[in-house]
């Protein structure tokens, strides 16, 4: 059996992968262990562990905000930078996403109890963002929230490739 696989160039400028998830307490590791599996078998595990940070906060908030389904997407952006976003179906836009990303960010005071995550997001994203989706849309309205990340990112995780 003969295996065909694209050029080395081809295959990683330009790829796209969509997780559906439930509503589960295991759907930050199983977007986490999908992730790495993903980037890996696009050359690009030096993203790896900084991506599983994010998006496991981002699929995390997620399912302890939203009462449905949840869908990670991974997307190429060229042969080294990365998006992951997460849909749910709670149309709130969580802070500091409810922001451009030209904002200043403050840091979650000590005795808080959550706040932290998204708050990681932007600190190790080279972009992020949210946006509502109306019900228009595809019918499922809901929000996606989004964060890019390429070798900055992970170079601020301490992350050595």
């Amino acid at each position: 059996m003969v295996t065909v696989s694209p050029p080395k160039s081809e295959a990683s400028a330009s790829w796209a992968y969509a997780l559906q998830l439930p509503n589960d307490p295991l759907a930050p590791r199983i977007a986490r262990t999908t992730l790495r599996a993903v980037l890996t078998g696009h050359g690009m595990p030096q993203l790896a562990d900084t991506a599983e940070l994010l998006a496991s906060e981002l699929v995390t908030n997620a399912y302890r905000y939203s009462t449905g389904p949840a869908t990670l997407r991974l997307r190429a952006l060229g042969g080294t930078r990365l998006r992951v976003s997460v849909w749910d179906a709670n149309p709130h836009i969580p802070p500091p996403f409810d922001k451009r990303s030209g904002h200043p960010l403050h840091p979650v005071p000590a005795q808080a109890d959550g706040g932290r995550g998204l708050f990681l997001v932007c600190h190790y994203a080279d972009a992020w963002g949210g946006y509502p989706l109306g019900d228009g849309l595809f019918g499922q309205g809901g929000k996606l929230l989004w964060c890019e990340l390429g070798p900055q990112a992970a170079d601020r995780a301490g992350v050595v490739a």
